[in-house]
């Protein structure tokens, strides 16, 4: 066929829109000076959207100078995770071999791969967690504008998946002093893919709408006369023109294009055809056009409109004609404006349906199941094949079930848990009764679902015959429901899959099998000791169990929950100390989180302070480097309360803060109890009671009583600040309530939770002390049962709480002894106060006075504010002096503030500093300007001495996190 060139017309003027360009241009200019934000395009097909956003992509147009990403959203990609996404960076060329090694991947960055590769099983990386990924595109983000401000233009949202609005959402929120747009176009009178993700970012960010409406009477004969230069339009066809289309620019261009494609002008004549269009304009133009060429160019339009833009070569394929036949019906089609001028793709959505009409939908499934084939055949990724198949109505085949199967792993791999759901729900009408899909697409539906996910594990798990299947099944279904909140359920379920692995395995199981029941029985541990209903048959199983070696990790998980579960018995903490050790030794075996959290509390409760912030230490770096948000900030809310009962409250105060200013930016943040109540507890510490019930009426998780750990020690922080807060009676009170609900769970842990502590020293300076000797007589009888120094410097200081005359000296001065050898160092001040006070009442004033004075320095020490306060005010009454208690001005910083400037001085850099705490560089920069006003100093280089005059040593860089080398600021 000889090829033929056609000239292709001028794009039409951008008519009519010259105040949104201007807003744009303003919104532009906010950007520019770190100001974000956000604006979403709206109106209905047609109405020029896109062509709004390439005036304002021009060279001359208000976003220039700009680093700027334009993506479209495509029909055919709703259901595949981050499409959207890897619309915006696709052209970055990030995924392949050369594109890993660019700098806009340093750093965090780097975990964004596995949303901006087509198949992520390709790169050599872990799969990617959701806020892994997230977090990996903010960095990638935030490299962008390393350089200077960014625009990020998302055509057709009203297609974009669920994942990547979740990672707009993500991104605005840590957008603060960023230079960064983000235009967002969709279209009214549409459904759209994820209506709940799109409503969170316009709830979230307010973004400024900015509408398109129809052209008005002047912009339609401005646009006739583009199309006419050599004709002036009458205005009877102008008028006509805009009462058929409505002022639609799409329709009054395709109808301006017939009319001069059949030599028709803007005169009577073209009035007289223009009042025979129809209401579709669009559609009987497109059918105009069609009908007047060959076969084998309606078969590469259809083809075009199937696959999008794609390589002439798979086009011919599915059309069934030469790639000559190709190029020259592309050409032909864009002349008729129907395919687009820059690429090879239809001009527009409403063209596309034209065009697709005319076969039908039985034809269009024939076409989509072909063209799903000619991708598997030409190796594309397993999702992009999907993304035909899953728009083909009825149940999908053999083979189509397998790349559906094969898509929904490469979701997941992507972190992307509503695309994987997708894919499944369309296994699942094919094998309804499959276990494995249904297994799958619980875990999928987790976050979005919960309830219905743990529906469907249960179905799994009930149409599991095999013994050994049925208990990996429980153990998905189980951890399942501890993450949704419903441990009872998951506790049964794993305990009838070992009774049943029990009697078919028999007393001398293979080693697999012992394993795999190992692995079953430590998730019934974990899962069982969540909430109290539980719990106690949880304790009298792990009663009769002969600890493992500890060989295998199902092993060391079972030692490190048998760990933590004879600690809260209180049975005995040698053998406690014993079975975490065991736990922790793996030499170069990465542990899990179930492996390291457990051990770190036993060894807390212990005595053994040192190994469990080593435990914790781990934790940390592993969540960090793997951006699993929930477990670390759960580890900084546990090493928070670790240092408030070991006397080191700035520390304490530090990561109560972290967590809490991390959680602030998380969606699921309010239902976290841990952060508050680390927060409350170190506030009252801290002199600041009300501050401390403020933030725990904050806590909004339902049920809290129904949980073992942090309902008690959220009852401990409550009580203690309303005591602090001179409500001594609502104390009393919650502290019984903390003791109930312990017994009722069978924890007998004299410092897990030391109500009967509080309680006696409060029922002792009220003068009741027959009750304050009960409270204190059964703390005696449960830390003689634990042995720890700690445990028996508590019940000694609650016996001399509760005692008068020498009684009370002889136990108070028991309990200095014991905690001054313990790490419980805000007690050892307590003890200190107590024992002073005694003296001086009992006459023995001088030496009172030097307790009281010893007692003040500790505290001040420990950063207790309140007690070195309390303990001034009884030596001054004692006759002693001393100046008044101030802050030192390591006091004065946040505890945010505070560990920003423990790693600044340690050496990380502002963005190392940033991705270890889940924070923005901006953030990090308003930090250190203030702890650089608060302490005195100009610049880094002098932070180290101005912490270490103030009492602080900062962490030496050697113990930063691993993996990240040291950075230059940006």
């Amino acid at each position: 066929m000889p090829h033929r060139s056609r000239a292709v017309p001028p794009a039409p003027p951008l008519v009519g829109r010259a105040h949104q360009l201007d807003v744009l241009a303003r919104h532009a200019d906010a950007a520019r000076a770190g100001r974000p934000r956000l604006v979403l395009l709206d109106g209905p097909a047609g109405i020029g959207k896109t062509a709004l956003l390439r005036a304002a992509l021009a060279e001359d147009g208000p976003l220039a100078g700009m680093t700027t990403l334009y993506g479209s959203c495509r029909a055919v990609d709703v259901a595949t995770g981050y499409s959207g996404v890897r619309a915006l960076f696709g052209g970055l060329g990030l995924t392949g071999r050369k594109g890993r090694t660019s700098p806009l991947l340093a750093g965090g960055a780097r975990r964004a791969l596995p949303a901006l590769a087509a198949d992520p099983g390709e790169l050599e990386a872990d799969p990617g967690s959701t806020f892994s990924v997230l977090q990996g595109l903010y960095w990638l983000a935030a490299n962008l504008m390393a350089d200077g401000p960014l625009v990020l233009v998302l055509d057709d949202v009203h297609w974009c998946d669920e994942r990547s609005l979740r990672w707009l959402d993500f991104l605005l929120r840590r957008a603060d002093g960023l230079p960064l747009l983000v235009v967002a176009a969709h279209r009214t009178g549409t459904g759209l893919t994820a209506p709940d993700a799109l409503a969170d970012v316009v709830a979230h960010h307010l973004p400024a709408s900015l509408g398109l409406g129809p052209l008005d009477t002047a912009e339609v004969a401005e646009l006739t006369a583009h199309s006419f230069p050599e004709q002036d339009p009458l205005p009877s066809f102008v008028g006509r023109l805009l009462s058929v289309t409505g002022g639609s620019p799409l329709e009054i261009v395709r109808l301006l294009r017939d009319l001069r494609s059949a030599g028709l002008g803007p005169d009577d004549t073209g009035t007289a055809r223009l009042a025979q269009a129809g209401g579709k304009v669009v559609a009987a133009s497109v059918r105009g056009v069609l009908e007047h060429q060959p076969d084998w160019v309606r078969q590469v339009a259809r083809a075009v409109a199937v696959l999008g833009d794609e390589d002439p070569t798979y086009l011919a394929a599915l059309g069934r004609v030469s790639v000559v036949h190709v190029e020259e019906a592309v050409e032909i089609l864009r002349d008729a404006g129907l395919i687009h001028p820059g690429h090879l793709d239809l001009s527009h959505d409403l063209v596309r349906g034209a065009v697709l009409d005319a076969v039908g939908a039985s034809g269009v499934a024939v076409l989509r199941r072909r063209a799903a084939r000619l991708l598997s055949d030409v190796g594309r990724a397993p999702e992009e094949i999907a993304t035909q198949l899953l728009l083909v109505p009825g149940t999908p085949d053999d083979w189509a079930v397998s790349v559906l199967r094969d898509a929904a792993a490469q979701a997941e791999q992507r972190g992307a848990c509503e695309a994987a759901a997708r894919y499944l729900e369309r296994v699942r009408e094919a094998e309804p009764k499959d276990p494995d899909v249904l297994s799958r697409l619980g875990k999928a539906l987790a976050e979005t679902d919960p309830a219905r996910s743990v529906t469907l594990l249960h179905e799994a798990h009930s149409l599991t015959t095999d013994v050994r299947a049925r208990a990996a099944t429980a153990v998905q279904l189980g951890l399942t429901c501890l993450a949704v909140q419903q441990s009872p359920d998951g506790a049964r379920a794993l305990t009838e899959a070992l009774d049943a692995l029990d009697a078919e395995l028999g007393p001398e199981p293979e080693p697999a099998d012992r394993e795999l029941r190992t692995l079953t029985e430590s998730a019934l541990l974990i899962v069982g000791s969540d909430e109290k209903a539980t719990l106690p048959d949880i304790l009298r199983r792990t009663a009769g169990l002969t600890p493992q070696p500890g060989d295998t990790p199902a092993q060391r998980q079972q030692l490190a929950m048998l760990s933590v579960l004879s600690a809260a018995e209180g049975g005995g903490a040698e053998e406690t100390v014993g079975r975490a050790r065991r736990a922790l030794r793996a030499p170069g075996v990465p542990l899990g989180v179930w492996s390291l959290l457990p051990t770190s509390l036993a060894l807390s409760l212990a005595d053994e302070n040192e190994a469990a912030e080593e435990v914790l230490e781990t934790v940390l770096r592993g969540s960090g480097d793997t951006a699993a948000v929930w477990t670390y900030v759960l580890a900084l809310s546990t090493r928070s309360l670790f240092r408030l009962e070991n006397g080191a409250v700035p520390d304490a105060m530090a990561d109560a803060q972290t967590a809490l200013e991390i959680l602030g930016q998380e969606r699921w943040g309010d239902t976290a109890t841990m952060p508050h109540t680390a927060y409350a507890s170190v506030l009252t510490e801290r002199g600041d009671p009300g501050r401390a019930l403020e933030a725990l009426d904050a806590i909004k998780r339902p049920h809290l009583d129904r949980f073992v750990w942090e309902y008690h020690w959220y009852l401990m922080a409550r009580g203690r600040a309303l005591a602090a807060d001179g409500d001594v009676d609502g104390a009393l009170e919650v502290f019984g309530a903390c003791g109930a609900s312990m017994a009722e769970a069978g924890l007998t842990n004299p410092v897990l939770a030391p109500w009967w502590l509080e309680t006696a020293c409060l029922l002792g300076e009220a003068g009741r002390g027959e009750e304050a000797g009960r409270a204190a007589a059964h703390g005696t009888r449960l830390a003689e049962r634990w042995g720890t120094r700690r445990g028996l410097g508590y019940a000694a200081l609650a016996r001399g709480a509760a005692a008068r005359g020498t009684a009370r000296t002889g136990a108070l001065r028991e309990a200095v002894a014991l905690l001054a050898d313990s790490p419980a160092r805000s007690e050892h001040a307590r003890g200190l106060l107590l024992l002073g006070r005694a003296l001086v009442k009992d006459g023995a004033v001088r030496e009172g006075r030097e307790h009281l004075r010893e007692a003040v320095g500790l505290a001040r020490r420990c950063g207790c504010v309140a007690l070195a306060r309390r303990a001034r005010d009884e030596l001054i009454a004692a006759g002693g002096r001393m100046r008044e208690v101030t802050a030192s001005p390591l006091d004065m910083l946040t505890g945010t503030e505070r560990t920003v400037a423990g790693l600044v001085a340690s050496g990380a850099g502002n963005r190392e500093v940033a991705e270890s705490l889940f924070v923005t560089v901006r953030t990090v920069e308003l930090h250190l300007t203030s702890v650089y006003r608060k302490l005195g100093v100009a610049r880094r280089g002098d932070l180290t001495e101005a912490l270490r005059e103030a009492g602080a040593t900062a962490r030496p860089a050697a113990e930063r996190r691993p993996g990240h080398a040291k950075r230059r600021n940006p």
